[in-house]
């Protein structure tokens, strides 16, 4: 009886084991078409990924890219390389999480502390954008604005910058070490609005700044509307200033072009992020190089072999 027990139990384990070792065998299927996802050409994202992996004119220009690509925001192509295992997209550092895989790139891992030792070569400012003076709603209005870019520059500023991911960039002051150069910040500002758009690669961040500083400067209401970097400018300083849309501080996730030569003193810096690489969790890929994306995003790599055997 022992030994029949003992034969069962063997044949078991041999089953279970042949079933988990077909399972890896077959693993990522490597045969399958490349899914491509992207930003489109009024993203500062796009912007810097194109430049990035040396791919400048498809910036702007959807037709060199390859067919049947995908269009998405940023959230968009987050959520779909949670179920789609056969696509690739690219997204800001500070929007990555651990539901999709971040690829290195050239070797060096997306994280914030190779963005600071500038060993990641996929790295772009967070940059932001103002109204003219006296172009704003109201006196208060502006008097906030400029406590908020004051706010930017301090240490409190910088931690908020670092906990949602970017890189914030030098500082030494705290704001209670400069909040009285900002006496709109004394007062009731409960019923002032502050209107925040442009880059969505940098919503979060600024989502978090301006809930970290409305408290600091009388509870003003910030209300945010991203919708790419383009619009950052156009609503602040450019076309649309005037419009529905308009914004009092507009971000961009890329230098601002020629066209977007805004007021001096209307623009700066507010952190460094970096663009990431990702796929599914499924995905066996753990890094890619400038060439490989270009050859994807060109059309020439079309399947996952293409990526595995080169």
């Amino acid at each position: 009886m022992k030994k029949f027990l003992l034969l069962v139990l063997t044949i078991t384990s041999v089953g279970v084991l042949s079933a988990c070792g077909g399972d890896n065998e077959e693993g990522f299927d490597t045969s399958k078409n490349i899914t491509v996802y992207t930003r489109d050409t009024s993203s500062g994202t796009r912007a810097g990924f194109m430049e990035g992996i040396g791919f400048g004119e498809a910036a702007e220009n959807d037709n060199v890219l390859v067919d049947g690509f995908v269009t998405n925001d940023n959230t968009a192509i987050l959520t779909a390389m949670k179920t789609d295992e056969y696509g690739i997209g690219y997204i800001a550092l500070a929007s990555l999480n651990n539901t999709v895989k971040g690829l290195s790139f050239n070797g060096v891992a997306p994280n914030v502390q190779n963005v600071i030792n500038n060993t990641y070569d996929l790295k772009r400012p967070f940059n932001y954008v103002l109204r003219a003076p006296g172009d704003y709603e109201s006196p208060e209005v502006e008097a906030i604005v400029n406590a908020f870019v004051a706010f930017l520059g301090t240490t409190d500023g910088a931690d908020v910058i670092m906990d949602q991911g970017a890189v914030a960039l030098e500082s030494s002051k705290t704001w209670d070490e400069i909040k009285n150069d900002h006496d709109i910040c004394s007062a009731d500002n409960s019923a002032i609005v502050i209107r925040f758009g442009g880059s969505d690669s940098i919503q979060k961040v600024a989502e978090a700044l301006s809930a970290a500083f409305a408290p600091k400067c009388g509870n003003f209401v910030p209300e945010h509307d991203h919708t790419g970097s383009s619009d950052g400018f156009k609503r602040t300083q450019g076309a649309e200033k005037d419009g529905d849309n308009a914004k009092d501080i507009g971000f961009a996730s890329r230098p601002f072009k020629d066209s977007e030569d805004g007021v001096d003193g209307t623009q700066g810096q507010l952190a460094w992020d970096a663009i990431v690489a990702i796929v599914h969790l499924n995905n066996e890929l753990d890094n890619v190089t400038a060439a490989d994306l270009k050859n994807i995003y060109a059309g020439d790599f079309t399947t996952w072999a293409d990526l595995f055997e080169k």
